[in-house]
């Protein structure tokens, strides 16, 4: 078969913070993508808020680098940077779509963690051949060959038996921040000896296969994202399997549901560094943006209309948690938002379906709310925060994991693989907190630095609000990762929140005096001045039940005077809560009203009587069974 020696197509694939963006950022700098001088922001790839807020990359995109090579040849690196966080996986899957191989980044120090061993599984999966990167080489805290011995284990447990030869990879030494690689190892905490990218960009080209095709083949270019242009409406991002496409020629658009339609492609799009360039044609193995169609989808083809056939459609693993989103019912909705209406937020959730192939949107009893099923709660929040940016109003549910039962009828649970970072000192707390949680420990190592690796295989909603008391239990000091593992049997009950909350009773606005005398009752969520309603969580209860509470109360007026400077000097700063920690907060009966301006954590029934008659219920039908 016919190969194209000048392109290559990898993808960059690491767990959370090991350097993907950042060495993207160097390939880019060092094949003359920027003008020298030019005011570039770090992890230029991260072009979404919320990415460069929380310092994670989001979704998978891509970029062209034209370097020179040695010889004076040039070579056309089709590059996708791929998010390193298990919840994201859906956009890992469909960049693994496009490309012939993979970077495997490692960090020198960290090691691989359950995010590498979900990417690298996946590249597995698909037979891609593997470069492995261990990157932070001049990390004081550094130990290279102990990492390097850490991924060999993580490839023999993943290759297939008899598949040893997903072990001959080869090995680069980088520091990305620096712009530096090496075939030769450094010392721990060393540069490598090399000054430039120039060893990583060799190694590509001998490691990772070249686009091949079949001379006179149709046609056939699989979409695998999505996105838009402010002119040219809808662009579908393809990678051309087999055959040439011109601008403005008409093709076959395969359709999902079986159906094949003749359209004219407006415009034609290659990638050159960050920006996209029309072009009049391209071939086999090019990664392009079409516009001129729509209604395109996420895994339909483009073909030859005089010969059609229709590549696979891309297929992810199935979400294992859910929670409900519905217009916003609080008594305070309309203050902030502008889109309020259930016809609205279900043509908003109907948009993300195109272009996120990994979650699924199920109606409920309410015909104003809907269940959201996705791969974990940082998906689902970043969807929510999306949304609240977007003017929206919303009730969000508490996360419930997705459950099933198997053929002969027991019910499974999704679990996941944890990995757990802390000093020595904490051992003995997170054993016990991992208890409570029917967490089965898998592996422990103590590298004798003071620190104590853990690994647990624990149900999913067992993590569902664990991070905030992880972090309060090590004092800050513990890292947690984890990972979907798979599906086991249904582990029993299990321990919820140990504390109550503390429920306001009245709709008013917040006092300090009311306050003062709150906050010996547990932590507060509310400050002086702050609106509350009835059913509004407005703190957090020492004690196990909940206790329904005047914030709005104010202090009778006398013809004493008296100073009450002193009591406002002695209230405790409420705890503000993200919508993450929100959501980690929610307990059974509790859900989030989110809004542009707030997130408030309330009760899914606001009526204090009405809560009673529930929980009556609920204790008769307990006694029952």
């Amino acid at each position: 078969m016919p190969v194209r020696q000048d392109l290559r197509n990898v993808a960059i694939v690491a767990h959370v913070d090991h350097g993907k963006t950042t060495l993207v950022d160097a390939m880019l700098w060092q094949s003359g993508a920027f003008r020298a001088g030019s005011d570039v922001e770090a992890r230029v790839m991260d072009s979404m808020d919320l990415e460069r807020e929380k310092g994670i990359t989001i979704l998978a995109k891509n970029t062209a680098v034209k370097h020179t090579m040695t010889d004076g040849r040039t070579l056309t690196l089709n590059i996708i940077d791929t998010p390193g966080h298990a919840d994201f996986g859906g956009e890992v899957e469909r960049g693994l779509e496009m490309v012939d191989g993979v970077l495997l980044l490692v960090d020198a120090s960290e090691g691989p963690l359950p995010q590498t061993r979900f990417v690298l599984r996946k590249a597995l999966n698909k037979k891609l051949p593997i470069v492995l990167v261990i990157n932070k080489v001049d990390r004081p805290d550094a130990r290279i060959d102990e990492v390097v011995d850490e991924t060999y284990e993580l490839f023999m447990d993943l290759l297939e038996d008899g598949d040893e030869q997903g072990l001959d990879f080869q090995i680069v030494y980088c520091s990305a921040k620096a712009g530096r690689a090496s075939l030769n190892k450094p010392e721990n905490g060393g540069l490598p000896d090399c000054d430039t990218l120039q060893p990583l960009f060799d190694v590509i080209e001998k490691s990772i296969p070249a686009p091949s095709y079949h001379e006179g083949a149709p046609l056939q270019a699989h979409v695998t994202n999505l996105d838009s242009s402010p002119y040219l409406g809808r662009l579908a991002l393809c990678r051309i399997v087999e055959g040439t496409i011109k601008r403005g020629e008409t093709v076959a658009w395969c359709r999902r549901d079986g159906s094949i339609r003749n359209v004219k492609l407006s415009e034609l799009l290659m990638n050159d560094a960050l920006d996209r360039k029309s072009v009049e044609s391209a071939g086999p193995g090019d990664i392009i943006a079409i516009a001129g169609i729509p209604e395109i989808t996420i895994g339909e083809t483009i073909s030859d209309p005089s010969d059609p056939r229709p590549l696979p459609l891309i297929h992810v693993d199935e979400p294992s948690l859910s929670m409900t989103i519905g217009i916003n019912t609080s008594p305070l909705s309309g203050r902030s938002g502008k889109n309020l209406t259930a016809r609205l937020v279900k043509n908003r959730l109907d948009a993300e379906l195109i272009g996120n192939v990994s979650i699924r949107v199920l109606p409920t009893e309410r015909p104003d709310t809907w269940e959201v099923q996705g791969r974990g709660e940082l998906q689902l929040a970043v969807l929510v925060e999306m949304m609240r940016r977007e003017s929206f109003e919303l009730t969000v549910g508490k996360p419930e994991v997705v459950t099933h039962r198997d053929e002969r009828g027991v019910l499974m649970e999704p679990t996941e693989r944890l990995t757990i970072d802390v000093p020595e000192e904490f051992l003995g707390v997170v054993t016990e907190m991992m208890g409570t949680r029917k967490g089965t420990m898998d592996q422990m190592v103590n590298h004798g630095t003071g620190w104590v690796r853990m690994e647990y295989v624990v149900p999913s909603r067992g993590l569902i609000g664990f991070r905030t008391e992880f972090l309060t239990s090590t004092r800050g000091t513990g890292i947690m990762n984890h990972v979907f593992e798979g599906y086991a049997k249904w582990a029993g009950e299990m321990r919820s929140r140990p504390t109550g909350s503390l429920v306001a009773d009245r709709q008013g606005v917040v006092s300090s005096y009311a306050l003062f005398n709150l906050q010996e009752r547990g932590e507060l969520f509310v400050g002086p001045g702050d609106e509350v309603y009835e059913g509004m969580v407005v703190g957090e209860n020492a004690r196990p039940d909940d206790m329904d509470v005047n914030p709005t109360k104010e202090k009778h007026l006398t013809n004493v005077r008296s100073s009450t400077g002193d009591e406002l000097e002695r209230l405790i700063p409420p705890r503000r809560m993200s919508l993450e920690q929100s959501l980690e907060y929610c307990a059974g009966d509790e859900c989030l009203e989110v809004t542009p301006e707030t997130v408030r954590v309330r009760k899914v029934v606001l009526d204090a009587r009405d809560r009673a008659k529930v929980r009556t219920r609920a204790k008769s039908q307990d006694a029952k069974s």
